[in-house]
């Protein structure tokens, strides 16, 4: 199978990552002619310089559009692309070497339609970033509710890293207007078109995460937010593992409460779960200050997503109003239209 890739990639105010993405690809030692697609969205900071320093080395084709959000600016990339098989990079994400290579060596070995690569901490990165990407992404967190690595079809890619065939792009319609939420409504759209998904876990990236605790702690709280919405719209994939950090979250109060019966138990199983996590963390990244961190960002996230998954919930339930009245700021476009 001999396959063509265009590298779809979004920018909104963001020269400078671009500029590290665009300089990690001019590293692949993947040989064969690939394309570029560069989409401004909106942006006041404009990347057109930056683009122009790297169109003699690399196949760019770079486009200016009003502010849509994410979503549409990929499908606007993935509707002018040339290629017949998209990947989907955030700006903020770096590549190793290997990547393109690793990605068409697992779709000529088992090809699908729709694949996602994990993230992975560049040693470059703060250590604020290390401990936040250790949350995102360890299986003692919330990184493996998106599904069994090992499963065909069941693994959910996350559009910072996906790649989706043309085929299936123009089958399914591309992503919807929720943001964030955006990129499993569109893996759901995607197996209930037929197609098969899977992760590639040779094709990671460095995702840096442009974040502090403030933006992580909102960011984890939409996530929480958006869930109750595709569970309602897809029905079929609500998971009881969707509720842990909630459960988490009403535990820990409850083990608190338990004290004054002098009860410790619980509070101690927290603590085990606590030593857990640094013992974890310590060993992935070799640092007792990222490691704590990593507990605090534990926290943050789970905090974050419960009590935004325990919102939605109440609201999505009980409420006869829409999603987009609900929450507007979930979804592009809304707003101007209310």
């Amino acid at each position: 199978m001999d396959l063509s890739f265009s590298f779809i990639i979004p920018v909104y105010n963001r020269p400078h990552e671009i500029k590290e993405l665009l300089g990690s690809l001019l590293e692949q030692t993947y040989k064969k002619p690939y394309e570029v697609v560069i989409v401004e969205d909106g942006s006041t900071l404009s990347s057109e310089e930056i683009v122009g320093e790297f169109s003699r080395q690399l196949n760019i084709s770079y486009y200016k559009k009003a502010n849509s959000g994410p979503g549409d600016s990929r499908n606007y990339g993935m509707r002018r692309a040339k290629g017949d098989y998209f990947i989907v990079l955030d700006s903020d994400c770096i590549l190793p070497p290997q990547y393109l290579m690793e990605t068409e060596k697992s779709l000529q070995e088992y090809f699908v339609h729709c694949y996602g690569g994990p993230d992975a901490a560049h040693t470059s990165f703060t250590r604020v970033q290390k401990a936040i990407n250790y949350a995102m992404t360890s299986f003692w967190t919330t990184g493996g509710i998106r599904g069994r690595k090992d499963s065909v079809n069941k693994f959910q890619p996350r559009s910072f890293n996906m790649g989706i065939s043309k085929e299936a792009f123009e089958k399914i319609g591309g992503y919807g207007n929720i943001h964030p939420g955006e990129d499993p409504d569109l893996t759901i759209r995607i197996w209930n078109g037929g197609y098969e998904t899977k992760l590639i876990p040779q094709a990671f990236v460095y995702h840096k995460r442009r974040i502090d605790w403030n933006k992580f702690f909102i960011q984890v709280n939409k996530f929480g937010m958006v869930r109750p919405i595709l569970n309602s719209w897809h029905p079929e994939t609500a998971k009881l593992t969707y509720w842990f950090p909630t459960l988490f979250c009403l535990g820990f109060v409850v083990s608190l409460i338990a004290l004054a019966w002098n009860i410790w138990i619980p509070l101690g199983l927290y603590g085990l779960y606590f030593v857990l996590l640094f013992l974890d963390a310590f060993y992935k990244n070799k640092s007792p200050s990222i490691a704590f961190m990593a507990i605090f960002a534990t926290c943050v996230q789970f905090i974050g997503y419960g009590f935004g998954f325990l919102k939605s919930v109440i609201y999505v339930t009980f409420s006869k109003q829409k999603p987009e009245k609900l929450f507007p700021k979930l979804f592009f476009g809304v707003n101007d239209k209310m």
